[in-house]
C-alpha cells in the first residue's frame, strides 16, 4: 500500500499538474526504496514488541520466535532501518534538501517509540500512525512538486499557476484523507485487539473509555470523513467520471462502513470493519489515476 501510494502520487497525481518534476525516475526509486525499507523495519519492531499480545489477538500471525528468532528479527530491523536512513540521507543531500532528512529520522524514532509504548497510550499511538501514513504522500509532494521560481515568473502563464495551485490543493486533500482513514482504522483495530491489550495493562482508547464509546469516536470521525468527501465531490459536479467513482467506490462503502460500525458488537464485526476501511483507503488512493486519464 505504501509503495502503491507513492507511485500514484508521483505518476498519476503530481504529473497531471506538473510534467517536469524535481525527481528523476531513479531518484524517485531511491525515495520509494528508503520509505519501504524504513516501513519494513517498523513492521518488524512492532512484531517484536507485540509477541505477547499477538499470541492472544492474532495467534495465527505470530512470526517472531516461530519462523524467525527474536535475535534475527532485531538484526533485520537494524539492517533495514540503517539502509533506509542511508538512502534517504543520500537523496536529501544530493537534491540540496538536507532538512528533509529529518522526516525520515522522525519516522524511525516515531516507529520505535510507537512499537515500544506509545501504541498502548490513549490516542497517542493512533495519531502518530495516522501522521506517518499521511507523511508518505507529503514526502513525495515535498521532494517532487518543485519548480524553479524564476521559470515560474518568466515562462508560466496565469492559467498554469492556477493549475499548480489546484494540484497542490488536491495533494493536501489526499494527505488529509490518508490521515483520517488511518485514524479511524487504528481505533477499530484497538477495539478489535482489546483482549490482548488488557492482558498487558495497556491504556488504549477502548480500554479507557469503553468499547461502545470508542466505537462512537470512530463513528464521529467517519462522519467527519463523510462530510469532507461530500465537500471534495463539489469540485467534480460537472465531471461524471470523478463523481461516479467517488460516490460508488468511496462514498457508498463509507456509508456501509458507518452502518456496520453502528451495529458492531464483537471482535469478528470489528475485524470486518478494519478490512472494509482498508478497501476504502485503497479506492481512495486509486482515484489518483483519474487525474492521469481525465
Amino acid at each position: 500500500m505504501v509503495l502503491l501510494t507513492m507511485i500514484f502520487t508521483k505518476y498519476a497525481l503530481i504529473h497531471s499538474f506538473l510534467k517536469e518534476t524535481y525527481l528523476s525516475h531513479l531518484e524517485f526509486s531511491l525515495l520509494a526504496l528508503s520509505v519501504v525499507l524504513i516501513t519494513a523495519g517498523g513492521y518488524i519492531i512492532n512484531d517484536i514488541y507485540d509477541i505477547e499480545t499477538d499470541k492472544i489477538n492474532k495467534p495465527n500471525k505470530v512470526f517472531i520466535n516461530v519462523t524467525i528468532s527474536k535475535k534475527n528479527a532485531w538484526k533485520s530491523y537494524y539492517l533495514l532501518t540503517f539502509l533506509g536512513l542511508t538512502v534517504s540521507l543520500y537523496l536529501s543531500y544530493n537534491k540540496h534538501l538536507p532538512y528533509h532528512s529529518f522526516y525520515f529520522l522522525f519516522t524511525i524514532i516515531g516507529l520505535y517509540f510507537y512499537s515500544k509504548n506509545l501504541k498502548r497510550k490513549v490516542l497517542l499511538g493512533n495519531l502518530l500512525v495516522s501522521i506517518l501514513c499521511a507523511l508518505v504522500i507529503y514526502l513525495v509532494f515535498s521532494f517532487d512538486f518543485r519548480i524553479d521560481k524564476k521559470a515560474l515568473i518568466e515562462n508560466i502563464s496565469i492559467d498554469k499557476i492556477h493549475d499548480l495551485q489546484f494540484g497542490k490543493t488536491f495533494i493536501e486533500i489526499f494527505i488529509f484523507f490518508s490521515f483520517l482513514t488511518t485514524f479511524i482504522r487504528e481505533i477499530i483495530k484497538d477495539i478489535e485487539d482489546i483482549n490482548g491489550d488488557l492482558k498487558l495493562n495497556a491504556k488504549t482508547l477502548p480500554i479507557v473509555i469503553g468499547r461502545k464509546r470508542a466505537s462512537k469516536v470512530a463513528f464521529f470521525s467517519s462522519g467527519l470523513l463523510l462530510i469532507f468527501l461530500l465537500i471534495v465531490l463539489q469540485f467534480f459536479q460537472s465531471d461524471m467520471l470523478f463523481l461516479s467513482y467517488g460516490i460508488v467506490l468511496v462514498l457508498l462503502p463509507l456509508l456501509y462502513f458507518m452502518y456496520l460500525l453502528w451495529t458492531a458488537e464483537n471482535k469478528k464485526d470489528f475485524s470486518k470493519l478494519s478490512s472494509l476501511m482498508k478497501v476504502i483507503m485503497l479506492f481512495g488512493i486509486l482515484s489518483m489515476l483519474l487525474f492521469a486519464i481525465n
